[in-house]
């Protein structure tokens, strides 16, 4: 496990997306689990980011969309989970991932992530594996070691899904960079209207432009195929048929 900062230092820790305040992971923290119940935060989140590995599997439950790709600068890859802010359409009223659906990687690392660190204003190449402060528990929480210094395997498990998904982040960002440097997306909107007749509009989104594909050089769609890049293009591609999912789940259907 990464050895917190020196707290000594003046620091500032960052936290990702929906988690509130977090701090640096101790061996001696206590955790409290929410077993399956789905945090606050993410079960209000009509988006989450998706990684390089589970690009094709989210494809299949959720609209996959390219943002924040204005200005030259390099998109991020969410998936789609509800049409209005602050509406996740993937959570039941028990407060539990539907059944069936494949749940992202970065619902199942929470309590847990990696975070960027700041020192004296300056962000530090290292990450460090931070916890929510609101999900330690010293006295009834779920110990990370044993008595003798061990990690127990709820922990190990825990931990390798972090330090994968942080690698597989990694490559997810590359794929971005990718994507914006051969210029193939495109921006588009959606407007999608309930089954009780309100209009939603849509936008700030970007997706792969077919054209743009077609335009490719033939050493540039070696490139893109040699790195696994032009299946998850693909998956991009045809998630986007799942804006008919998200209205028939706002209508109350399965």
């Amino acid at each position: 496990m990464t050895s917190p900062p020196d707290l000594s230092e003046p620091t500032a820790i960052k936290p990702p997306f929906a988690y509130g305040e977090v701090v640096p992971l101790s061996r001696t923290h206590r955790i409290r689990l929410a077993g399956d119940v789905v945090p606050p935060a993410l079960a209000g989140a009509n988006a989450v980011p998706v990684s390089f590995a589970e690009l094709p599997r989210a494809g299949r439950d959720y609209p996959l969309v390219f943002v924040g790709a204005e200005d030259g600068k390099i998109p991020g890859l969410v998936a789609l989970l509800g049409l209005r802010s602050g509406e996740n359409l993937f959570v039941d009223a028990d407060g539990r991932w539907r059944a069936g659906v494949y749940v992202p990687a970065y619902v199942r690392r929470h309590p847990f992530c990696m975070a960027t660190v700041t020192r004296d204003g300056v962000t530090q190449d290292e990450r460090v594996v931070c916890v929510a402060r609101t999900a330690l528990d010293p006295q009834g929480g779920q110990a990370l070691e044993d008595e003798a210094g061990e990690a127990l395997p709820w922990w190990q498990e825990r931990l390798h899904l972090i330090n994968e998904y942080e690698v597989d982040l990694a490559r997810t960002r590359q794929l971005c960079d990718t994507v914006a440097r051969l210029g193939l997306l495109e921006p588009f909107g959606a407007q999608a209207v309930t089954h009780g007749g309100e209009t939603l509009n849509l936008a700030g989104m970007f997706r792969v432009s077919e054209r743009a594909l077609e335009r490719l050089k033939a050493d540039e769609l070696r490139m893109l195929i040699r790195k696994g890049i032009m299946g998850r293009l693909y998956a991009q591609m045809s998630s986007l048929d799942g804006f008919g999912r998200l209205l028939d789940l706002q209508a109350g259907g399965a």
